[in-house]
C-alpha cells in the first residue's frame, strides 16, 4: 500500500471513529463565532436578525436546527427546517447559549496558523457567498424555502471544513497541499453528507450536498434544492471574478436552464446576492 493510500485510510478510519462517537464539533471561523455571540447579546435584536446572524456560521446553524428538533424543545416532533422557526421555538437565550458553547469549543480546539488559517477563512467566506446565492435563487426562481436553500449553501462544503480541521491533527500524514486537496476533492461530499445525517439535517439538504457537483436533473422534473445549490456553486466563481459577461451560456450546467437563470436576469440575481451578503456581514461586524 502506498504512503498516500495509508494516509487516506488512517484519516477515514479516524473520521469513522469520530462519527460513531458523535464527536464532530469542529472549528470553522472563531472570529466569526465570537462576533455572532456579541451580536446575539443585543437587547432589542429581532428574530429575523438573529436568524440572519446564525445563518452566517455553518456549524452554529446546524446545531440550532438540531436542537429545535429534539424532544426537549419540540415534544410534538413538528419538523423544523429553517432558522427563523428554530429561533422562535428555542428562544433567544437558548440560541445564545448554543452560540457560546460552539464558540468555546472552537476556541479550545483552534490552533490554526499560516496557510491552514487562510484556507479555513477562505472556505468560510465562500460558504457565505454560496449561501447568499442559493437564498436569492430559491426566492426569485422557485417556490422552495429560501431559508432552507441558504442553509444548504452554508453547509455544502462542511466536509471540507472537517477535513481541513482534521488535517491539523494529521500534519505528519498530509505533507503537501496536493495530498491534502486530493483527499478533500475525493471525499468531502460523502463526508459532508455523513456529518449532516449525524446532525439530523433534512434529507433534501443532504442530497444537495452529496450530489450538486455535476448534477444533471431528470427530464420533466421540477427544480429542487440540488438544482439551486448546483447553480449557486457554479456561479460563485464568476461572482467573485466579476466576469459573468464572459460566461458561455451554451455550456452552463442544466440546472441553470431548469431554474430559468439566464443572460437577461443574471445581473439582477447577482445584485440581490450582493445585498444579502452585505446584510450578513453587517450583522456580524
Amino acid at each position: 500500500m502506498s504512503d498516500n493510500k495509508m494516509n487516506e485510510f488512517a484519516f477515514l478510519e479516524d473520521f469513522s471513529t469520530e462519527l460513531s462517537n458523535k464527536k464532530l464539533i469542529f472549528p470553522t471561523s472563531v472570529a466569526a463565532t465570537m462576533k455572532i455571540r456579541k451580536a446575539l447579546s443585543q437587547l432589542d435584536i429581532s428574530n429575523d436578525l438573529i436568524a440572519r446572524i446564525i445563518g452566517s456560521e455553518p456549524v452554529l446553524s446546524a446545531k440550532v436546527l438540531h436542537l429545535s428538533n429534539t424532544a426537549a424543545f419540540n415534544p410534538q416532533a413538528r419538523p423544523i427546517s429553517d432558522l427563523r422557526a428554530a429561533t422562535m421555538l428555542l428562544g433567544f437565550a437558548a440560541v445564545r447559549n448554543v452560540a457560546i458553547a460552539v464558540g468555546m469549543k472552537q476556541l479550545a480546539e483552534n490552533k490554526f496558523n499560516g496557510n491552514l488559517a487562510t484556507q479555513m477563512d477562505g472556505l468560510w467566506r465562500r460558504s457565505l457567498r454560496v449561501a447568499a446565492l442559493s437564498m436569492v435563487i430559491a426566492r426569485t426562481h422557485t417556490k422552495l424555502s429560501a431559508d432552507k436553500a441558504m442553509l444548504a449553501g452554508l453547509l455544502h462544503d462542511i466536509g471540507k471544513f472537517y477535513i481541513l480541521n482534521r488535517a491539523h491533527h494529521f500534519q505528519a500524514l498530509f505533507t503537501t497541499d496536493k495530498i491534502l486537496w486530493d483527499l478533500i476533492d475525493q471525499w468531502h461530499a460523502s463526508i459532508g453528507s455523513a456529518i449532516l445525517e449525524d446532525w439530523d439535517i433534512s434529507e433534501d439538504i443532504r442530497n444537495a450536498v452529496l450530489n450538486h457537483r455535476g448534477y444533471i436533473p431528470g427530464r420533466g422534473v421540477k427544480a429542487n434544492l440540488t438544482d439551486v445549490l448546483a447553480t449557486a456553486d457554479f456561479l460563485d466563481a464568476h461572482f467573485v471574478a466579476e466576469n459573468i459577461d464572459q460566461l458561455d451560456w451554451a455550456a452552463v450546467p442544466p440546472s441553470l436552464l431548469l431554474l430559468g437563470v439566464n443572460q437577461e436576469n443574471i445581473e439582477k440575481l447577482l445584485q440581490d446576492t450582493r445585498v444579502e451578503l452585505t446584510m450578513v456581514m453587517k450583522a456580524i461586524s
